[in-house]
This record gives structure tokens, sequence and C-alpha cells, in this order.
């Protein structure tokens, strides 16, 4: 028996996440995280030279330090972070390998700000260069514009020295191929989360097969064509979740050397799966980056449509210039998210946020909206101020987010099977 996607949600319930959380449950546990965690607090904490951001970039942080530590620009010691991730072929959330639009083409996206000079740079909708950190730097230094996009930011990039370069790689294109086949292609039209009319899909009848059976049937017909399609039998059920829910990926990087200079950058592939054209927040200054030499920088991974609608890096920076921590700046912000759908939960649990705050005197915070993707696997961020480390976020909501388009939660077995969540 085979369900199109549709039929498929139809007949299944969404799982229950966080439904009886009130405003001030809320407020009162992010005033215990605060009281725990705030590294603003903690004897120590204000290191400088410093850098933080997503846990995608641990690896490469002993370099970009060492570089940073040595009298290395501020903005050059990011870059050095978040390239690594863009070079990797096997980390399909940025740059070569993204994971594409839903026509097959990967499209990135980049910002960048140097606190030392206050200048900006930024591309979006960029195809065919890997680093578009470099070319968002490049914009920044060569142009007397902020932001360059689509074709006009390719071709400018290719004059900067940038080669052209066919970023789809096979095992992302596998991924794409098996998406494609599973969804229709117009999962991304229509309203979305925040159209006052939207509805959650309904609850499955009574007569229908249990949720468990359901996904269970779902998934390994996903593996039986993941074979078929030639994804490698080690990574199938890691390319069956992406298919079930497009990830959202993205690297954000703030660097702060000894003299208090400070910059900070963000790039991504964006939404798997997206439509062509799409832009999140990754690109947008004041969103997915933002960067005050006064004060200090902050950055964004997760929904970036929600992320643009409070400006969320800007408004950290902002907060934190009126006087309120770090982590108390990121609160406030993921609390503005919450309040756009009027702390509707059934709207709420599809979104996801997490926010890399660094202070100009070395204060820094990562704060998340939920505690995770799923059970054991936490939002974290990565730190090195002489010591490289990853650190849990501290979170507004309790419990894990939900992806979107919709899909019920997974059954106990699958959801704990450490190969099915890669």
């Amino acid at each position: 028996m085979t369900f199109s996607r549709r039929d498929f949600v139809k007949t299944s319930v969404l799982g229950a996440v966080a439904a009886g959380v009130g405003a001030q449950a809320q407020d009162k546990e992010a005033k215990k995280n605060a009281a725990s965690q705030d590294h603003d607090a903690q004897s120590g904490a204000r290191k400088r030279p410093i850098i933080v951001c997503a846990n995608n970039g641990f690896n490469y942080l002993d370099d970009a330090f060492a570089f940073l530590k040595s009298g290395g620009d501020t903005l050059d010691a990011a870059l050095r972070v978040v390239k690594g991730p863009e070079d990797d072929p096997n980390d399909d959330s940025v740059g070569l390998g993204g994971l594409p639009n839903e026509e097959g083409v990967v499209e990135l996206d980049a910002c960048c700000m140097h606190g030392p000079t206050r200048r900006a740079g930024s591309v979006g909708g960029v195809r065919d260069i890997k680093n578009v950190s470099l070319a968002a730097k490049a914009v920044m230094q060569h142009t007397g514009h902020v932001m360059l996009v689509g074709e006009g930011a390719e071709r400018f990039s290719v004059a900067m020295g940038l080669p052209r370069e066919t970023l789809l790689t096979e095992h992302s294109r596998k991924i794409w191929l098996l998406w494609k086949e599973f969804h229709s292609t117009d999962d991304w039209w229509g309203p979305g989360l925040a159209d006052p009319h939207w509805q959650a899909p309904p609850a499955k009848a009574s007569d229908e097969k249990p949720r468990s059976e359901l996904w269970r049937q779902r998934i390994e017909e996903l593996q039986a064509r993941a074979a078929e399609i030639g994804i490698e039998p080690e990574l199938r059920l890691a390319a069956v979740r992406k298919v079930l829910f497009p990830p959202t990926g993205t690297i954000h990087c703030s660097a702060l050397n000894d003299k208090g200079e400070i910059s900070g950058c963000t790039t991504t592939s964006g939404l798997a799966f997206k439509l062509p054209g799409r832009c999140g927040d990754s690109p947008i200054i004041g969103a997915g980056c933002y960067t005050d030499q006064d004060v200090g920088s902050a950055g964004a991974t997760g929904s970036g449509e929600e992320n643009i609608k409070v400006a969320g890096a800007h408004t950290i920076v902002e907060n934190m210039r009126h006087g309120m921590s770090p982590q108390e700046a990121g609160m406030d912000a993921l609390k503005r998210i919450v309040r756009n759908y009027n702390g509707d939960m059934n709207k709420v649990r599809f979104i996801d946020m997490t926010y890399y705050i660094l202070r100009k005197d070395g204060a820094y915070a990562g704060v998340s909206l939920w505690e995770g993707y799923s059970k054991g696997h936490p939002h974290k961020i990565a730190i090195h101020d002489g010591s490289r480390r990853a650190e849990v976020a501290v979170s507004l909501l309790k419990g894990y987010s939900q992806e979107f388009p919709p899909f019920p939660e997974i059954p106990e077995d699958l959801k704990n099977s450490s190969e099915y969540l890669k």
C-alpha cells in the first residue's frame, strides 16, 4: 500500500509539544536557566581573544584562534572558521555539497560585518561559487554597495578571483532525487504558519493504521528507494531523515581580539529544497548577522523567515547596548518570535532558532527556542578563548521542535536510533 505525502499527513497525528506552556512558565524557566548558566555572571567568562560560533565550526576553531591571537584581523579569523564547512563536501548545509533547492540547484547566501571599520557585505542566491563568505567580504571591500544577489553576485565573485564550480555533489544530488520522488512539487506553496487561516493537519481516523506502523512503512519504502538510487547503505537512514525533515543548515561565527575589535559572518546553503530564489536570514544584515564595534556581535541559525521578522541579530545587539546581558538579550529576541504567533504552541512547535552572542568585553551566550531537535541532541554553541569546547545553549522552551512541513512524532524505537539521527 502506498501513500502520497498529502495522504500521509492527513492520516497522521502531530506529536504533542509543550502544549501547556504559558508565558509565566516560560519566563520562570528562562530566569532559572539564567541564574545557573549566564556566562556573564561567571568568573573567567570574559576572556579576550575569543571566538563564538555554531557547533559545525568546532573543528576549525584551533587554527582560527591561533591566527586571531597572533594579531590576525577579526573578520579574517571568523572567515577561517566558516570556510571550513563551506569547503567540506560532507557538510550538506553550507557551500560545496549543500542540499539544493526544489529544482536541484545549490543556492548560497552569506554576509559579514567588520567592526573596526564599520563595514558590511552580503550576497544572496549565489550559484556555482563555493566560498560565498569570501564573496560577501569582497562586496564589502571592493564595492560601494552592501548586497549583491543572483547572477550579478556570481559575475562579481568570478571577477574577484573566486572560481566557478559545480556545488551539487553526487550524494546531495541523490538525496534531492529521493526527496523529489517522495514529495509533490508544491510543498512550499500556499499559506505558511504565519497565515491566520493556517491549520494543523487533522488527527487520523480511528480505523487507520497505528502511527508507528505508518512511520515504519514509509521509512522502509524510502530506504528501498534510496538503495535503488544508489545511496550507500550506511547513509540511507540519514538521507531518509533529510527527505522527511528538510534541514536548515547554517554557520555563524563572531570573533573578538584582545584589543576589543570584533567582527561576524554567517554563511549557508539555506533551507533544503526551498523555492528557487528564496533568501533566508543569513544574507540579511541585522537578521542573520549583526556587529557593532561599540557593543558586540550576534548571529543566528534556524528558521530564517522568523528571524527576519524580528531582525534577530540587530535586536540582540541593541538589547545589549541598553544594558541586557548576552543571555537576556537573546532570550528577548526569542520571546519576540513566540509573540508573533501569540504564544500558539500549535505553530511555535514548528519553529526553531539558535542565537550566538558575543559582547565586546568577552561575555557570551548561546540561546535557543527549543532544547534541541530530539532527545539527546541539544542545540550547542562552540567557543574558543584559549580552550576549545562546545556548550549546550540555554533554551526558552522545554521540549523539542518539530520540522515543517508537519509530520507525526517518530516512534520511540526509531527516534532513539543513533543511525537514524545522523
